[in-house]
Formats: C-alpha cells, sequence, structure tokens
C-alpha cells in the first residue's frame, strides 16, 4: 500500500524529534545530509528516511564520514571501521517500514488473545534469546498475546505489540513461539496490533534487521511501505 499524502512528513517529524535535529530539518534538507554532533552519545546513528539522511553521533564521528557517501554509511561494516578505535560494536542495520492504513487480516477460526503482561513473559521465554532481544517486547507497551487453549491449558503462541514514538509513530514488534512459525500466526498478531495503533491515530512503522526475512516477509505481506534504513553502532 502507499502512504497518503502528508504521512511522509509526519514519519520525517517524529524522527527529526526523536535524533534531536529540528522539527524542519528533513523538508530544509534538500537532499544534504543532517549532521549533529552529541558528544554524549553512547551510539553513532546514520539514518536514511525518504530521500534524505541524518547522522548523529561525536563530532569525531561525524568528521571521519564526512568524505563517505550515504550508500556507504548505511553499511554496518562503515561504521565499525571509522568508530573502531572507540570501540564501535554491536546493533547493526535495519530496514525501516512505514503503513498509515492495512488490510484487517481475519483469523480462519476463534482466538483467544490476551492484553496481559505475564503471558508476553511466557512467550519469551519460549523464544530463542536473539529473537527476544531484536523484537524486545519489554519495551512495547500495547500487547496482543494469542493464546492456543488445549483442554483448559492456556499457551501463548504468538504477541503483536507496539509503543509511541514522540506520540505519533507506533513502533511495532511480532514475536512468535518457534513451534508455531509458517503457519500465518506472525502476520495475524501483527495485524491486531496495528489495527489498534491505527486506531488509536498512530502512523505504523515497522523496523527489521536487514538479514532477518521472516520479520521482513511479515512487513511486505501486511502491506507496509519501504521507507529507508537505521545503521547503528554502540561506542564502548
Amino acid at each position: 500500500m502507499t502512504l497518503e499524502p502528508g504521512s511522509v512528513d509526519i514519519i520525517q517529524l517524529a524522527w527529526a524529534r526523536r535524533l534531536g535535529i529540528d522539527d524542519g530539518a528533513f523538508a530544509a534538507a534538500a537532499g544534504e545530509r543532517i549532521t549533529r554532533a552529541d558528544e554524549e552519545a553512547r551510539a553513532v546513528q546514520f539514518i536514511r528516511l525518504f530521500g534524505n539522511s541524518v547522522l548523529v553521533g561525536p563530532q569525531w564521528a561525524l568528521d571521519a564520514a564526512a568524505g563517505l557517501s550515504d550508500g556507504e554509511l548505511a553499511q554496518h561494516v562503515t561504521l565499525l571501521t571509522i568508530t573502531r578505535d572507540h570501540g564501535g560494536h554491536g546493533l547493526g542495520a535495519a530496514a525501516l517500514f512505514f503503513a498509515d492504513d492495512l488490510p484487517l487480516q481475519q483469523p480462519s477460526e476463534d482466538l483467544t488473545v490476551s492484553h496481559g503482561n505475564p503471558e508476553a513473559v511466557e512467550l519469551e521465554a519460549a523464544c530463542p534469546p536473539d529473537d527476544v532481544n531484536e523484537v524486545g517486547l519489554s519495551d512495547l507497551e500495547h500487547r496482543f498475546t494469542i493464546m492456543h487453549v488445549e483442554e483448559g491449558r492456556r499457551t501463548p503462541v504468538a504477541c503483536g505489540a507496539y509503543t509511541e514514538w514522540e506520540g505519533i509513530l507506533a513502533q511495532m514488534g511480532v514475536l512468535v513461539a518457534p513451534e508455531w512459525r509458517r503457519r500465518g500466526l506472525g502476520s495475524l498478531a501483527a495485524s491486531i496490533a496495528a489495527h489498534e495503533a491505527l486506531a488509536s491515530g498512530l502512523t505504523l512503522q515497522w523496523r527489521s534487521d536487514v538479514s532477518n526475512q521472516g520479520s521482513l516477509a511479515i512487513a511486505r505481506s501486511l502491506g507496509f511501505t519501504a521507507g529507508g534504513i537505521q545503521t547503528s553502532v554502540l561506542l564502548g
């Protein structure tokens, strides 16, 4: 699906506030890279968003990146290289997707959906640590966990969740128990959370590691629009 006119401006406004730059910085950039020096930054971040780019980090990182193209800075290895002497490590590159409306997915059978935190915690315990860390359910305030009920036992099988960014974006995440994957439950859980967020007047944001094919596939199947990339490294 395509974004409505004005949605890109709303998305860039949320990111401008998130990155600590002026509200109108994206509009004024005219294709030139935006930079913000932050000597207290614990990470270096490069964001490419609908044709405009931002680099935030200590001044030494901005200086090191001055001669590099946006395409180079979007590569995680580039940021690792320029931060090597400052302990640069971790994080990586994530694709950014957005939506201001989505088709409603209908379940094939009646479902029980829990809004409670204990069910989400139980689901995390059943999933690989790398998946748990990438999705970060504990950081997503609104959780919608699909429960499998059999012989009176309730088991969490998938959770779609979101949290608000700057009162504008719904940063989303989905986690599915390993034995319940490839059954469409991730897309269904994401759809449930997405429509709750849309009903609250938020624009949807999906962030996925560029190597996470399952997460990328869910975003595309739901109808999200690709909007850019975020590449980051932590500083030692």
